[in-house]
């Protein structure tokens, strides 16, 4: 998980506090809350002073997983779900065959005949 800037921002902003004010109160330096920002992970210290500062669950002010990350964790699961069950089933035609349904038909049907024109050609 990472600290969300927004989040803080808008705590901040609903408290009619400011980031300066919040940092101290957390006993958090203005360098030390913008490199905790830019990490993908954050020290659980650090996370707990901002946060009773503000007054609310750590669990607030942190983003979830990146998007990209939370997909490929979801698609790994998915295909080990499948696979469980179709012991048979290869896990990369699994996982291909996964990525290419969340792709819109229209661009699937693209795929398709352009792969079937270079097929054709040889």
């Amino acid at each position: 998980m990472r600290l969300s800037a927004e989040r803080i921002k808008a705590l901040c902003e609903s408290r009619g506090t400011g980031l300066g004010p919040l940092l101290e109160a957390a006993g958090v330096s203005r360098t030390a809350y913008y490199s905790l920002v830019r990490k993908g992970s954050v020290l659980p210290k650090s996370v707990g002073a901002i946060a009773r500062a503000l007054a609310v669950p750590p669990s607030a002010i942190l983003d979830e997983l990146p998007a990209a990350e939370r997909q490929a964790r979801d698609l790994a699961t998915a295909v080990e779900r499948i696979v469980r069950r179709h012991p048979g089933a290869s896990r990369e035609d699994v996982r291909h065959t996964l990525l290419l349904l969340e792709e819109p038909p229209i661009e699937r049907l693209r795929r398709a005949l352009v792969r079937g024109r270079a097929n054709h050609r040889h």
